[in-house]
């Protein structure tokens, strides 16, 4: 999403010291989910194109990109959009179950307009199983773009008119297809398990429905548009719940909200909100030091 970045989310901050005591217990468990699935973790040839060659972010041709999709829409990829939870490692089951029950002030204070204003888009939060256990997809946006540059995001962006039903299946159709253009992944090996109540961001109007996805046969991924991103990159779930990497960014307008400080990236804003509410509602979030702050400029 080209925009997702311009406004972080909290509200939520005095549930983190009701978390304390359950948060030690999911240590130990993050710790047992990491061992249990690393040896089945998919072979690393599978996402070869994640990691950055030596000269620069691992590319996955737009033509390349474009002749996947067509193939895949052409196999009738486009045909049905489910969300089942079925079939779901054990580890996932917590952040199915907070899908289900969450309330949207649970998640964020900035909620969509009554009056329905908004522009509509989706990303999608994708878990999947690496090396080093449960991780999620992010991609980095490009330096060179003119606004928020070199920002960690989920892929993701508007809806376009053949997605369909903002109400219904648009979302989530729209969050597989910017996954597919921005990443160059291929949503057939994708399960949609979820989906998080929508949220607004003010400062662009967008109004943005979390996604998350299963990723159970994985492809390759990589950078699609050198100009738009710079790197698509997976995150380990045990680092995102490391306290030593959680911190609270501070805009020069005041506002502070959670950021993440993984893979050489500063994770924050409505990403960043997503993850951390994630975390807490799923059970796995640890105790970290809050008062440990990150400085923002008017850039960001």
């Amino acid at each position: 999403m080209k925009t997702h970045e311009q406004s972080t989310e909290r509200g939520q901050s005095t549930e983190r010291e009701q978390s304390t005591a359950r948060g030690r217990g999911t240590e130990a468990a993050a710790a047992h989910a990491a061992d249990r699935y690393a040896a089945a973790a998919p072979a690393a040839g599978n996402r070869a194109a994640t990691a950055p060659a030596a000269g620069g972010p691992a590319v996955v041709s737009p033509a390349a990109a474009v002749a996947a999709a067509a193939a895949a829409a052409g196999a009738g990829e486009d045909a049905t959009v489910t969300v089942t939870d079925e079939g779901l490692p054990a580890w996932l089951d917590p952040v199915a179950r907070a899908a289900r029950t969450i309330e949207p002030d649970q998640l964020s204070r900035f909620l969509p307009p009554e009056s329905g204003a908004g522009r509509q888009s989706a990303v999608l939060v994708l878990f999947g199983e690496g090396e080093r256990g449960p991780e999620l997809l992010l991609m980095e946006r490009s330096g060179s773009l003119r606004s928020h540059a070199g920002q960690p995001s989920f892929p993701g962006g508007s809806l376009d008119p053949e997605d369909g039903d903002q109400a219904t299946t648009g979302p989530l159709r729209a969050a597989l297809r910017e996954a597919r253009e921005e990443t160059g992944l291929d949503p057939r090996g994708v399960q949609i398990f979820g989906v998080l109540p929508r949220l607004y961001i003010p400062v662009s109007g967008f109004v943005v429905t979390p996604v998350l996805g299963w990723w159970r046969s994985p492809s390759p991924v990589g950078v699609v548009d050198p100009g738009e991103t710079a790197r698509v990159f997976t995150v380990p779930v045990a680092d995102l719940t490391d306290p030593a990497n959680r911190a609270t960014t501070v805009h020069p307008s005041g506002h502070r909200g959670p950021a993440f400080l993984v893979e050489s990236a500063l994770v924050w804003g409505f990403t960043a909100g997503v993850i951390d509410r994630i975390l807490h509602y799923a059970g796995w979030e640890r105790p970290w030091d809050a008062a440990k702050q990150v400085p923002l400029d008017w850039r960001a």
